[in-house]
């Protein structure tokens, strides 16, 4: 008799019925040490032990070697949904192949981003894709669906999106509340997740660290309320690293860790991710809160249910019939091509004066200037190259290396102390491999090199190369190519080939000395000591001499730095002497913008800026290349040179892309992800993510930006033509034919807009709803034919708590970016009026404010629901078209804390006291008399401690 497998075993068994009998099987041990991170083997039932969290933002990240696509930024860049669905199963290809040869590599990848790149100063910008959700999720669904697969039931990888929700800031990520009012919540911020979550490829989600209306991401009732009310299917809650300690110990919003233990379970997260592969921290929390009563195994079952199904979909279970099971496609010719024709897509042309394009066949040589000319940055979440091409590389296989010049544009300069000449021993430094190149499980974790000698001081000079990347920050590196770094012993070696790490030790300070004529310290920024030259060579002070005070500063060495060649030097030598020049500028991805650290600036370091005045003021045919990850105030550039481009960080081909760019080789047609502002002027505060109030992006912004919205150039010339949009039910259908009138096949990104004529409320000036990247051939022309639901027209309704499409014209435009725009069509929509705010019923939600000033959105309890709070005096709540029918005459407020409420109506103002209250979630209504009638705005100043929740109106003969 053939014995029959165990029920979770069978393939001819539902997943949902196979997930019941493992289930049943488990022990409560068991089910509970699923719920870390580093789940354990069950050796008794044959499960092997498994992983949440692969990174893979744009390639596998942090286990060693792969394709590195551009920067997520740059794939937003592109513009172009297939060509990313492409890079997501190219990627999720690479895992499966990782996998195979690697059992840390995970298939559940945390990836992508859906952020909105709501401030451009926000340090991780960089793995965002565009500031409009509209954007964002397409190419977030286009990623995920490469990254998942097509078949019906197994998956390739399992994507899950990153950070749930409203996370703009590196500032104080863990304690911050952002403040996010329900129109911005529901037209912006949950947007980008819905519909990549409604699209069916996603696997779950992960919070990130920040609070959003005081309460933390970990603990919000949106993950059940929105999140899993979007979909049937199955999602997985990976909570952020160590974000679960974080309720206790840095939010303080607990008081124990069985408490917010049970809290995030029970709000939704089912994966937790802390204290690293150590999982008896958190299994014993979840063990803590059993014992106590907060958590029963109910909860527990219902998280370790969502993670086996996931489980199941990966193949896990059946690896026979596992479709991805046998994948080893891994740096494959495809996949090479695909990088360098995804760094092509994201370049965009800033700026064009006919300088551009560069013919190759014509004689004459080509300068390539800046401190990114030889770089091929990564980033935090990038693999380890396999492939590597510079801005330089790719000009010189282009246009010949005997017609090309370079100057990287560094300050060469030599340090002098009281003990001689900082010098670097000489050493035989072998192959040695990049740091991480052998993956790491938590690269965070990887230690700089001990084996090379430290620093000396003595007779003979060495001359380094000094970059100042901004606000002070520099690097030096030794003539052999290796920068200063700082090593867990403390000693400062030439040992690092770029700066690196989750806390980068190649960086420094100088500090002037008082009273010493040309005199510096130098600061290492990642141990916060002074260097200091010591008998066995120069190190860092010890650790209880960091920067605090007068013993830390007598500790450091004091150096001269003489400057033997400035940079802006060599680069106007190389561009006087060329017929075209180069400028590659832009930022170092671990440097001054990245994860845990915000840029404070929108200026281009100083250095670099004076690198392409050097240029331009000996050679007027002068290109500046800005390789970056996120925008830059290029004012005076963008005025005084002939020819400007950008591109994200571009992986592995971002040179040869760059190259067949500048040669006409391909036409760019990559478009800007965000808006490009003038100057830090501009700016709203980071924290401040009310972008209806303070105008923010596209969507608002009632400037000149620098660079609008969806703004890209191109060698070819595109007319629009026959537009047409017509209602049919619920959609709304838009067509329009593009032609190419230059002479280059070219792509163009045709872009949809749409503009409420005269709405009841503040609108945007123009919302993205549709985009479409074309190629044609110099004069071929295409119909592009675009589909909207008529639900993308309307707005949250704060006066009903719904989703309104008001009734009204609307007019659709179409163009090339966000303010050139070639034609428009008008409809008339026949939705449903908002009408005034029905009070009588609904009362006012605090948080449903049309206006404000001065207040901030705060929780109502540790659970569900706002409350508004006070910031500063003067503050006020605007609630607009307030309908009291026929009379109101009793007012009551629902607040806690301490101070009073002034409710003015009709010109009369009603003061409320607030006697003090039980802490800041005991609320208690207080009613006065206040008469109103009619349709009335109502206007709310809150003095003291008060946290308002809100009103609720009796009428008078009532």
């Amino acid at each position: 008799m053939t014995e029959q497998p165990q029920p979770f075993r069978d393939p001819q068994l539902p997943f949902a019925q196979r997930i019941d009998d493992l289930l049943r099987r488990l022990t409560l041990d068991e089910r509970i040490a699923m719920l870390h991170q580093f789940a354990p083997a069950v050796d008794r039932l044959g499960l092997g032990a498994f992983r949440t969290g692969q990174e893979a933002l744009h390639g596998v990240a942090w286990m060693g070697p792969a394709t590195v696509f551009p920067q997520a930024v740059g794939l937003g860049a592109t513009w172009n949904d297939e060509l990313v669905r492409r890079v997501g199963e190219a990627v999720g290809n690479e895992v499966r192949a990782k996998r195979a040869k690697d059992d840390r590599v995970g298939l559940n990848v945390w990836a992508p981003t859906v952020n909105l790149l709501r401030h451009p100063l926000w340090g991780r910008g960089e793995e965002g894709y565009a500031e409009d959700a509209a954007l964002t999720s397409a190419i977030a669904v286009a990623y995920t669906r490469g990254l998942r697969g097509d078949h019906p039931h197994y998956w390739r990888t399992a994507p899950v999106l990153k950070h749930w929700l409203a996370h703009n800031n590196e500032t104080d990520r863990d304690i911050s509340s952002s403040s996010v009012r329900p129109r911005v919540l529901h037209e912006y911020d949950l947007r980008a997740f819905r519909d990549a979550v409604q699209a069916g490829a996603v696997a779950g989600v992960m919070p990130a660290y920040n609070l959003v209306n005081g309460r933390p991401n970990h603990v919000s009732p949106l993950l059940s309320q929105q999140l899993r009310s979007w979909t049937e299917q199955s999602l997985v809650v990976c909570s952020d690293a160590g974000a679960p300690s974080n309720l206790v110990d840095s939010e303080h919003y607990f008081d124990t860790h069985e408490e917010a233990t049970a809290a995030a379970l029970k709000a939704g997260v089912d994966s937790f991710t802390d204290h690293g592969q150590e999982s008896t921290v958190m299994t014993g929390r979840i063990r803590g809160a059993l014992e106590q009563g907060l958590l029963d195994e109910q909860d527990i079952d219902t998280a370790v249910r969502r993670l086996l199904e996931l489980r199941f979909s990966l193949g896990e279970f059946d690896p026979g019939l596992d479709p991805y099971a046998d994948t080893t496609a891994f740096d494959t010719a495809e996949h090479r091509a695909l990088a360098q024709e995804a760094a092509e897509q994201a370049v965009v042309l800033l700026k064009n004066d006919g300088l551009l394009p560069l013919d190759p066949e014509e004689r004459g040589t080509v300068a390539v200037v800046g401190l990114l000319a030889d770089a091929c940055k990564l980033d935090w979440y990038s693999g380890t190259l396999i492939h590597r091409s510079t801005p330089l590389d790719g000009i010189r296989a282009r246009f010949g290396a005997d017609r090309v010049t370079f100057a990287e544009g560094a300050d060469l300069v030599r340090l002098k102390c009281a003990a001689g000449w900082l010098q670097i021993p000489e050493t035989d430094d072998g192959d040695s491999a990049d740091r991480g190149a052998e993956g790491a499980l938590d690269p965070a974790l990887l230690a700089g090199r001990t084996d090379l000698p430290p620093l000396t001081c003595g007779d003979t000079p060495s001359e380094l190369a000094l970059v100042d990347w901004g606000n002070g920050v520099i690097t030096l590196r030794a003539p052999a190519g290796r920068y200063l770094s700082v090593a867990e012993d403390g000693y400062v070696r030439a040992s690092a080939d770029e700066p690196g790490g989750w806390i980068v030790q190649e960086t420094f300070r100088r500090e002037e000395v008082e009273g010493h004529v040309g005199g510096h310290r130098l600061l290492h920024i990642g141990t916060g000591r002074y260097v200091s030259v010591a008998a066995d060579g120069v190190k860092v002070a010890d650790a209880d001499e960091k920067i605090s005070g007068d013993t830390a500063a007598g500790a450091a060495t004091v150096f001269e730095i003489e400057v033997t060649e400035r940079g802006e030097d060599t680069v106007a030598r190389a561009a006087a002497a060329a017929d075209t020049v180069i400028v590659v500028v832009g930022n170092d991805a671990h440097i001054n913008g990245r994860e845990t650290e915000d840029r404070t600036t929108l200026d281009l370091p100083a250095q670099q800026e004076r690198l392409w005045r050097a240029a331009h003021a000996v050679n007027p045919r002068t290109v500046l290349a800005v390789t970056s990850a996120y925008p830059y105030a290029l004012t005076d550039a963008a005025a005084a040179l002939p020819a400007l481009l950008w591109t994200a960080h571009g992986g592995q081909a971002a040179g040869t892309a760059l190259a067949r760019i500048l040669s006409g080789d391909v036409s760019p047609a990559g478009r800007l992800p965000q808006t490009w502002y003038t100057s830090d002027a501009e700016l709203p505060g980071l924290l401040d993510y009310d972008i209806i109030a303070s105008r923010q992006t596209y969507l608002y912004y009632e400037g000149t930006p620098l660079f609008p919205f969806g703004h890209g150039l191109s060698y070819a010339a595109f007319t629009y033509s026959g537009a047409t949009a017509e209602l049919d039910g619920d959609l709304l259908r838009v067509s329009l034919t593009v032609t190419n009138t230059g002479t280059v096949a070219a792509d163009e990104v045709a872009q949809l807009y749409v503009r409420a004529v005269a709405p009841s409320v503040v609108r945007p000036l123009r919302q993205l709803v549709g985009h479409r990247r074309l190629h044609l051939a110099p004069g071929a022309g295409q119909r592009v034919d675009f589909t909207v639901a008529v639900t993308e027209l309307g707005h949250w309704d704060v006066a009903h708590g719904r989703w309104t499409v008001e009734p009204g014209t609307y007019e659709i435009q179409a163009g090339a970016s966000s303010t050139d725009i070639r034609l428009t069509a008008t409809v008339t929509v026949d939705g449903e009026p908002s009408g005034p705010r029905p009070v009588l019923h609904r009362g006012l939600e605090a948080a449903d404010y049309d206006e404000q000033l001065a207040t901030e959105i705060v929780d109502r309890t540790k659970t569900d629901g706002d409350a508004v709070t006070a910031t500063a005096p003067g503050n006020e709540l605007l609630y607009r078209r307030c309908d009291f029918a026929a009379g109101i005459g009793v007012v009551a407020v629902s607040a806690a804390g301490a101070g009073a409420v002034e409710i003015t109506v009709d010109g009369r103002t009603t003061d409320i006291d607030i006697p003090a209250t039980d802490g800041p979630y005991d609320y208690r209504a207080h009613e006065v008399p206040l008469t109103a009638s009619g349709v009335q705005d109502v206007r709310v100043t809150l003095r003291g401690t008060v946290r308002l929740a809100g009103l609720t109106f009796t009428g008078a003969t009532e």
